[in-house]
């Protein structure tokens, strides 16, 4: 849970110190024994259970690191201007700031935006998104995948 927690903020530009890593690894621990072990209990085994704790503790993180900055240093914040954009694995260029984020954003047709914000600025599930736009769970992860291509220029 821990290294989860560090390449969670990692990813997005955050600088963790060891007492807000504790926070965040004791708010998955409690997501995970909520209502009765629900969380557990939805586990359907399409997985292994490491990648299954791992893909909740990523999106309690992300959630939480979406809601509440405080106490927490963004990297952006500690480099220069002018250094180049770090990438995530090599293909998804961190973005600095909300008007870049527009930006590429008008590349999108309207619903792969509202699934781009929801998703990536809103911190929302798969779930959450499909029942909000009406579009099927298992239809987000390609619209996703589709509309972060657009938005790095590739062909559609």
């Amino acid at each position: 849970m821990v290294h989860v927690a560090n390449h969670t903020a990692e990813s997005r530009g955050i600088s963790l110190d060891q007492s807000t890593r504790d926070d965040l690894v004791a708010e998955v621990f409690l997501a995970l024994i909520a209502n009765d072990f629900g969380v557990l209990r939805r586990f359907r085994r399409n997985c292994s259970l490491a990648t299954y704790l791992t893909v909740v503790a990523r999106r309690v993180i992300a959630r939480r690191l979406a809601t509440s900055q405080v106490g927490l240093q963004t990297s952006s914040q500690l480099e220069t201007v002018n250094q180049e954009a770090m990438s995530d694995n090599g293909h998804q260029s961190r973005i600095e700031n909300r008007e870049e984020v527009q930006q590429l954003m008008l590349r999108l047709d309207p619903q792969e935006a509202n699934v781009v914000r929801m998703y990536h600025l809103e911190g929302k599930s798969y779930q959450e998104i499909s029942q909000s736009v009406g579009m099927a769970e298992n239809s987000i992860g390609p619209v996703l995948s589709r509309a972060r291509s657009k938005m790095r220029g590739e062909a559609s």
